[in-house]
């Protein structure tokens, strides 16, 4: 049973280390017409939320605060985005929780 719990242990020790990378990430403004074929994940409240080749995007009309954590809760990206359209590639596939405003989604990349 020890020697179970020490494997789950190091896996997510890895995990979480591999993932402290992501952290260093910033959100870059983006032009709207590279984006025009992602897929649109969420919306409201003047924010959308898009996906497209392991990147995330963001449009808002207003300056707002945007969070990004793992599925675990890690958070690896916080900032504050200026209106328009913002993008954050992030070097992996998986499960992420995006809240930007009053709005919060699960993206998977």
């Amino acid at each position: 049973m020890a020697h179970k719990f020490s494997k789950i242990l190091i896996l997510l020790l890895f995990f979480a280390t591999s993932l402290n990378g992501y952290a260093d990430k910033n959100w870059q403004p983006a032009n709207p017409e590279k984006f025009s074929e992602a897929k649109v994940v969420a919306s409201g409240n003047e924010i959308e939320i898009r996906t497209q080749n392991g990147a995330i995007i963001v449009s808002t009309n207003t300056p707002t605060q945007i969070k990004v954590f793992t599925i675990l809760g890690q958070l690896i990206s916080q900032e504050n985005l200026p209106a328009g359209v913002s993008s954050l590639t992030i070097g992996t596939h998986g499960v992420f929780i995006v809240k930007v405003g009053g709005l919060t989604c699960k993206v998977a990349l």
